[in-house]
């Protein structure tokens, strides 16, 4: 589900299985050696040349930058009322992101877990998968988001 008009999701929105679907992003290979001069600075983050004999056979974009891509696409592709308010997340990145990549992500929810104390919100477990112009994965993540109900003035 692509989320263009921002309809805002609350739990009482969300279902076992819904997905979404983002838009796709490009890796902009200037943006991507400025975050890794900034977060990530590592020779096969920051030189072609360097990066070619290293495992990645290239330059390679951070796993971090690749994170922060992939959460530019959750918030533009999953509405969340109150917005992504993470608790946790496992992360793992079992393909390089290039420059030039163009990413897309798919996620999927697996577990919706109304509070029993604070009744007003709840817990959703997210899949997460960010793939390439190849349909190669680069990112697979599994999220829990703090997620609230509707008010009960809307």
């Amino acid at each position: 589900m692509n989320m263009h008009s921002w309809e805002k999701l609350y739990l009482d929105d969300l279902s076992l299985g819904q997905e979404f679907e983002s838009d796709p992003v490009r890796v902009n290979r200037e943006a991507m050696l400025a975050f890794a001069r900034e977060y990530d600075p590592q020779p096969f983050h920051l030189s072609a040349e360097e990066a070619e004999s290293s495992l990645f056979g290239g330059l390679a974009a951070s796993g971090w930058n690749t994170a922060a891509l992939t959460m530019k696409m959750l918030v533009a592709s999953v509405p969340l009322a109150n917005g992504i308010i993470g608790l946790g997340i496992e992360l793992s990145w079992p393909t390089p992101t290039y420059p030039d990549n163009v990413l897309r992500l798919f996620s999927t929810v697996k577990a919706i877990d109304p509070s029993a104390s604070k009744p007003d919100r709840g817990v959703v477990t997210l899949f997460m998968e960010t793939l390439n112009q190849n349909d190669k994965v680069v990112q697979r993540a599994t999220g829990k988001l703090l997620v609230f109900r509707r008010p009960a003035e809307d």
